[in-house]
């Protein structure tokens, strides 16, 4: 073994410019590349994928509890349910479930004296943690609850502000349509302006108390849309949401919604993403593979005469095959630890600078988001040695044909 190390080093850390370390320096960069890409390229997935479902959850709670409503848009007026104390404490005793709160929703005309505006208001109460959507308030603050009377402050999209001229302070008439009634005008202050980068939401929708659109619907002071619940685990919505549903003293006639339900697209866009990013990992896959057999191969054929003298000279199949594990060994841990550390310096990189920009109107997200998972980066290192060796067999398996006496002769 330390005459195949000593010969292996030799032809790969010699100060001559030889083809062989020409060669073995060009796998071990492609190597470097491949390990490299599939950390970011998993990072970044990871991270997109999560902070757009953050942004919706943090919209929307994981599970809506409403009335069920065939044939209607998720996202429109509720059918009102009553207040179930014994129901939400039964939530509450779910150990995924971290807060309920209850919602409703209502459309309505802002209004200026030069613009005017359709919103779709959802109507929050004072247990309502803004700490949810704090993230999307780019300018102001939350609305402030009273104890009696409902509040007259609105948060409005940056979209609805931008069109409007609307300004953090400024007041407004709120007009909300009554079937077969004239329209109630209604004095706000807006006192937030919000952007979470969702079009759809930006587009729709404005932030109020819960208690002006039970006024405006007549409704008691125990009715609303819905609840929303936040979980403490995002991937397990679909199991609560079963499990919630299937509480005894949960209404028939009421239903417990995944949000993924409610913006599909999104999370069916979302998922797609897990078949781009299969296919570049598959790809940067065959490139180090195909990589190392050429690589093995070459170095082999280039030192045909170095093994025929070897073999002449005694030294075994297995002395000789060593000498080429021995460079496999140094191009794949080369390439592994030089890739796992640029691969986690660009990441921290992005983390730190967010060099990396992205369109907000079609991903949602301004800069590119970065989620490391290590058992992931320590299953691509693992992945790639193991296959790497198991790859490099093949063609120092060419090591025994060769012939001691053809071998001295070749050119």
């Amino acid at each position: 073994m330390k005459v195949a190390g000593f010969i292996a080093n030799r032809i790969a850390f010699n100060q001559q410019k030889t083809f062989s370390r020409f060669i073995i320096r060009l796998s071990v960069a492609a190597t470097i590349i491949s390990v490299a890409v599939m950390i970011v390229t998993l990072a970044l997935a990871n991270g997109f994928q999560e902070a757009v479902s953050q942004k919706v959850f943090s919209f929307w709670g994981h599970i809506r509890i409403q009335e069920k409503q065939p044939g209607k848009a998720i996202i429109s007026e509720e059918t009102p349910i009553y207040k179930n104390d014994s129901l939400i404490n039964s939530i509450l005793q779910n150990p995924e479930v971290k807060s309920i709160h209850p919602f409703a929703t209502r459309y309505a005309i802002l209004k200026t004296t030069d613009d005017i505006e359709g919103v779709l208001v959802k109507g929050l109460d004072d247990s309502y943690d803004f700490d949810n959507l704090q993230q999307f308030i780019k300018q102001g603050r939350a609305i402030r609850f009273n104890d009696t009377a409902f509040s007259r402050e609105i948060l409005v999209s940056d979209y609805t502000a931008s069109r409007m001229k609307l300004h953090v302070n400024d007041t407004i008439i709120i007009y909300f349509i009554m079937p077969g009634e004239n329209p109630r005008p209604r004095k706000i202050t807006i006192t937030g302006i919000y952007k979470t980068g969702i079009e759809e939401y930006d587009r729709l929708f404005a932030i109020g108390d819960i208690k002006l659109i039970q006024q405006l619907n007549n409704w008691q002071p125990d009715e609303v849309g819905g609840y929303e619940i936040f979980l403490h685990d995002y991937k397990k919505i679909d199991t609560t949401a079963n499990d919630l549903y299937n509480i005894d003293a949960f209404p028939n006639t009421w239903d417990a919604i995944s949000v993924k339900k409610v913006s599909p697209n999104i999370f069916d866009w979302l998922n797609m993403q897990d078949v781009t990013r299969n296919v570049l990992i598959i790809i940067m896959v065959i490139v180090a593979v195909i990589n190392l057999i050429t690589c093995l191969m070459i170095l082999v054929l280039e030192r045909v005469r170095m093994i025929g003298i070897l073999k002449s000279l005694g030294a075994t199949d297995w002395t000789v095959q060593k000498i080429f594990l021995r460079h496999s060994l140094i191009i794949t841990i080369t390439g592994i630890l030089i890739g796992t550390s640029l691969a986690l310096g660009i990441l921290w990189l992005q983390q730190e600078t967010g060099f990396i920009k992205l369109k907000e109107e079609a991903y949602y997200l301004s800069t590119a988001a970065v989620k490391i998972v290590w058992w992931q980066v320590a299953a691509i290192c693992a992945c790639t040695l193991i296959v790497c060796f198991l790859i490099m067999m093949i063609p120092s398996l060419l090591v025994k044909k060769i012939q001691p006496v053809k071998a001295i002769q070749f050119r």
